[in-house]
Formats: C-alpha cells, sequence, structure tokens
C-alpha cells in the first residue's frame, strides 16, 4: 500500500508564504522549524509543505527551476475545493495573489478560477465536483 502524503513547494521564506495560505484559505499551520527552512499546512488528507530553496538546493544538487510570478506557471496546480470560490479568490488577492484565470462556470456545472500565490504556484480554485 502506497499513499500520496504531501506535495512541498520550494520557496523564498517558509513563514511568509504559509502566512499566506493561512490568511487567504483559513488553513493552520502543523509547524515551521526555527530555521524556516521547512513547514507543514492542516489541509486536510494531503498536506501542502514548504521548503526553503536553500534546503532544496542542500538536497538537489543539480539544482532545480524556481518558481517566479514574472515566468509562466508550471505544468502543476494545487486544486482547492470550496463552495465559496470568489470569497477566497478575494482573500487571496488581498494577500498578494495574482488572478490567473477569473472564475467561469463550466459546461458540467463546475466554477474554477486559477491564480497565482506569492511564489508563483498555480492554485485551482474551484467549487466540488458533483456526479
Amino acid at each position: 500500500m502506497i499513499k500520496f502524503q504531501y506535495t512541498i513547494l520550494y520557496v523564498e521564506d517558509v513563514t511568509k508564504s504559509i502566512e499566506f495560505y493561512e490568511n487567504s484559505f483559513g488553513f493552520e499551520r502543523k509547524f515551521i522549524t526555527p530555521e524556516n527552512d521547512y513547514g507543514e499546512l492542516n489541509t486536510g488528507d494531503t498536506t501542502i509543505s514548504f521548503a526553503s530553496k536553500t534546503l532544496a538546493t542542500s538536497n538537489l544538487k543539480n539544482g532545480f527551476v524556481e518558481s517566479n510570478i514574472s515566468q509562466k506557471p508550471f505544468a502543476i496546480e494545487l486544486g482547492l475545493v470550496t463552495d465559496d470560490v470568489e470569497k477566497y479568490i478575494h482573500q487571496a488577492i488581498q494577500n498578494g495573489a495574482i488572478i490567473e484565470q477569473e472564475a467561469k462556470q463550466k459546461p458540467w456545472g463546475q466554477t474554477v478560477a486559477y491564480i497565482r500565490d506569492i511564489d508563483g504556484f498555480l492554485i485551482e480554485l474551484c467549487t466540488p465536483m458533483h456526479g
């Protein structure tokens, strides 16, 4: 048995990134290391975690492509499900996010929007799928 446990985002400032997610979406932190090089949020069954770019570099000797708000987003997104997409878009923008795609209702009835967090990572905000 194997289970998907967490996603780690490589960021400049772990505390600042965690505060963005707390203030934008109401998640609570599990912990941040005293060195501010790693932290986790309580986000349900799957955890969003953050590692400093310095820590990531120490683990990945060949380096990595850094997320940057001035570049196109990576071909990956974090999916956050809510009944109130507009509320969380507004809160995220107040905390430094930018809109990538305004909220739209899809033909199957789901409302979907895309924003970029303060580190440039792509977030999908959507209503639950009903099937």
